[in-house]
């Protein structure tokens, strides 16, 4: 277990001992469904829940990242602490994942500011230090930027597909890639989420409190709105088909198979509000950002430019290649179910 300052519990509250924490503090669940000032922090709770399931990032109390000269620590621990508590009375799988990415997402955004702190090296190296303990990934500080093993930047960049992350393009040393704060961060998001959702996972689900079944009935009716609305892929070809079913099951598609779906679904005529319900089960659904990105493929929003599916060898360089013998080498997945001349 790391040793954390109060500031730090504030910004990685996944990290501390909550339940400990709560205790230590002299509070039990139920004061919290029951005291009116402390009830405010379920509704707090509620809010960073609902501000996930948004597809954004909770904003936080700490100023300048201190929590010490405020009331934020308690805020911050507390808040998490219960919205884990309200998420596991709900059973909602849906806003457990999207509650996850989203404080991977905020973790993330405190991790890059305490590596890229030039005046606390203590920072530095308590985030160093959590990267190293939670995902076995040794980082170094070399001039302005944090190096790592070859062997380790491919085992975490497997999850990107932009040509920025392949190796190639990377700059390397020795054995050693150089990353930038926001690189070396952004590189194990997936494995921060994974870590926080598992947590929350096997977390013990508590019996019904007393004071919490507003907030946990408004939480089951706020997941319906991310139920799939499933498109028939029979006659889809199989790196389609595959995309939709990550998106069904609320795994976060990469930004190439993103662009490779809906721009195949257009390529076949289907409007962007026959295609958008698709993605709302992704973590980061953003129903703005979503139409907006569908309406800029489609050539709607004023470019007038209409983008088309990747080809089968570009679909390849991206790893969402999934060919099966009736592909029958074709050379685009809109071909696929035709015959070839």
């Amino acid at each position: 277990m790391l040793a954390l300052g109060q500031d730090e519990i504030a910004k990685y509250p996944f990290l501390a001992d909550a339940g400990q924490y709560l205790k230590d503090k002299g509070f039990t669940l139920e004061q919290f469904g029951s005291d009116p000032d402390l009830k405010q922090l379920v509704d707090k709770a509620f809010e960073r829940i609902q501000v996930a399931a948004d597809g954004k990032i909770y904003k936080s109390d700490l100023i300048g990242d201190q929590a010490s000269k405020e009331a934020a620590l308690p805020r911050e621990v507390f808040s998490f602490l219960l919205a884990i508590v309200l998420l596991k009375l709900s059973g909602m799988h849906t806003l457990i994942k999207r509650f996850a990415l989203a404080e991977a997402r905020r973790a993330e955004k405190y991790l890059e500011r305490d590596l890229a702190n030039i005046s606390d090296e203590s920072k530095k190296e308590l985030a160093i230090k959590i990267i190293d303990d939670l995902f076995s990934v040794q980082v170094e500080k070399l001039d302005d930027y944090f190096v790592i093993s070859v062997s380790d930047y491919l085992k975490h960049s497997i999850n990107f597909h932009e040509r920025e992350w392949k190796l190639i393009n990377r700059h390397v040393e020795n054995g050693q890639v150089f990353l930038t704060p926001h690189e070396t961060v952004r590189l194990i998001r997936k494995e921060l989420g994974t870590y926080i959702n598992s947590k929350i996972i096997n977390a013990k689900t508590p019996a019904m409190i007393s004071g919490f079944e507003d907030s946990v009935n408004k939480l089951v009716l706020l997941s319906k709105k991310f139920i799939t609305f499933t498109v028939t892929s029979g006659e889809y070809p199989p790196c389609i088909k595959h995309a939709i079913e990550e998106l069904e099951k609320g795994e976060n598609l990469s930004h190439s198979g993103r662009f490779m779906l809906a721009t195949f679904l257009l390529s076949k005529g289907q409007s962007v509000e026959q295609i958008a319900p698709l993605f709302k089960n992704a973590p980061d659904y953003n129903q703005r950002v979503t139409l907006y990105q569908l309406n800029h493929l489609s050539g709607a929003s004023g470019s007038g430019t209409k983008y088309i599916c990747p080809s089968c060898e570009k679909l390849k360089t991206q790893d969402l290649c999934f060919a099966i013998p009736e592909c029958d080498n074709i050379i685009n997945p809109l071909q696929f179910g035709k015959k070839r001349k």
